[in-house]
């Protein structure tokens, strides 16, 4: 029988009574570096682009496995600071490509108290607690979403993807082999969802303004088979526009289809008096899904499936012995393998729910109102430059430009060059057969002087005096 090796002190744990003492030291080591690596990047991404991180990245990471471990401080300060000063920072106003936010200070506190319990969301038996605040939070978003609902429920998933495909599993449950028909403004996840799932080919309905044609929708309805669903998108991702919800409802009715609405960028309107009835129509969907690592400011991953009634889920119903057995169910333990396809999950609703108890109904309609409004002042300053051409006006916070008279090689050497030097994050999209720059718009805290920073790094408006400030919404106070 061998013998536990003896001398070298176990590392602690994080859990437990002693786990917050053995976290404290090891915390102000991390914030120290997280704090040195954004000083020495200086910017919204790392400057000299992918060979140049990847070399300042792989210098300080080796050796990966050393034969002596060189102690818990000194691995954290390395590799937290490399990775910090290698890191593209949402929290950077300047950093505005993706639908990639920064995450709220007291959400990612919270996600740390989640990484320290380590519930496992797949048996009551490792999560008790952490199985009841998750129905819990799930139930009141659905709310949301279906005020009037019998028993409105959601499930909690990895982000709008894992939604889309569950919404597009509970469909093929219902029916069989339903068919898919979407915008050509939708999500690449459902298109994906369909082929992993053994879908027929979906039928992509145009959508020459940036959403649904209803027409070409109402056309493609009467010549299809049932059964159908019809996927909406409430915030795409190249342009943030809303499909009409309410009309794509009512064809949806006429056709006896069903609908699903991906409002992973778009659902948070909910939360705001201001800017929710862009959302009318949502609670004719027969799922929806949002995701609050985008529009919510939660560290990833936090998406939702929203369904009208939690009956609607009971076919994602599955059995294992040693998680839920018969007679543990029948005992009143919690049968929780139906609330999602994964076994393993952690508790992401924690941070979630200490989000919405911390800010409240008025607190994230603030954010939410505040990111609208940087968004509409941007268009502005667009509109108001010369040097520069406006797509449309923003529908939630995305928004598309370009430099006047640009070709589509400049408009993307443009954005690499800006990459490469790490002075600006934006992304790229096409709209109306034109490549065009996209800001997407996540951070609450952003300024008129950061968007006019921002197209400051343009070549065309590199040297065109500064834009004055322009009012912001009332209540939205220039910070």
């Amino acid at each position: 029988m061998s013998t536990p090796p003896t001398g070298t002190p176990l590392p602690p744990l994080a859990g437990g009574k002693d786990g917050p003492a053995a976290l404290r030291p090891l915390l102000a080591t991390v914030l120290d570096a997280l704090h040195e690596g954004a000083v020495a990047r200086g910017g919204p991404l790392p400057a000299g682009g992918p060979d140049a991180v990847a070399t300042r990245l792989r210098n300080a990471a080796e050796p990966v496995l050393p034969t002596t471990g060189t102690g818990a401080e000194e691995a954290l300060r390395t590799l937290v600071r490399a990775l910090t000063e290698g890191a593209a920072d949402p929290a950077d106003p300047l950093c505005a490509a993706h639908l990639h936010c920064p995450p709220l200070a007291v959400a990612t506190a919270a996600d740390l108290a989640a990484s320290a319990l380590n519930a496992s969301l797949d048996s009551w038996d490792q999560a008790p607690a952490a199985s009841v605040l998750e129905a819990q939070v799930a139930r009141t978003l659905a709310a949301e979403v279906y005020p009037d609902g019998p028993a409105p429920d959601a499930l909690v998933t990895t982000g709008g993807t894992e939604a889309n495909q569950l919404a597009l599993l509970l469909a093929r449950e219902r029916h069989g082999a339903v068919q898919l028909v979407c915008g050509a403004n939708a999500h690449h996840s459902l298109r994906r969802a369909a082929w992993l799932l053994g879908l027929p080919e979906p039928v992509t309905v145009p959508a020459p303004a940036g959403v649904i044609d209803l027409i070409t929708l109402d056309e493609a309805l009467t010549d299809l088979h049932h059964p159908v669903l019809v996927a909406a998108t409430a915030g795409t991702t190249d342009t943030g526009q809303i499909d009409p919800l309410p009309e794509i409802a009512d064809l949806c009715a006429q056709h006896n289809a069903e609908l699903h609405i991906d409002a992973a960028y778009g659902g948070p309107l909910l939360f705001s008096d201001t800017h929710k009835t862009r959302l009318t129509g949502l609670a004719r969907a027969h799922t929806v899904a949002l995701d609050l690592h985008k529009l919510g400011w939660q560290p990833i991953a936090a998406g939702l499936l929203a369904v009208p009634d939690t009956a609607n889920l009971s076919s994602l119903t599955h059995q294992a012995d040693y998680l839920n057995a018969d007679d543990d169910t029948e005992a009143g333990l919690p049968d929780l393998l139906g609330r999602s396809l994964r076994t393993t999950r952690r508790p992401d609703v924690l941070k979630v729910a200490v989000t919405l108890r911390a800010l409240g109904r008025q607190g994230l309609a603030d954010l939410v109102d505040r990111t609208c409004a940087a968004a509409q002042h941007l268009a502005d300053l667009v509109d108001k430059n010369p040097g520069l051409e406006l797509y449309d006006r923003p529908t939630i916070s995305t928004v598309l430009f370009r430099p006047t008279h640009a070709t589509d090689d400049d408009i993307a050497a443009t954005r690499r060059t800006l990459l490469t030097e790490g002075r600006a994050v934006l992304g790229r999209a096409r709209a109306d057969n034109r490549l065009w720059l996209k800001a997407t718009l996540l951070n609450p805290h952003t300024t008129p002087s950061d968007l006019e920073a921002l197209l400051s790094h343009l070549p065309p408006t590199r040297h065109l005096p500064t834009t004055p400030h322009l009012p912001l919404p009332e209540g939205i106070a220039h910070r």
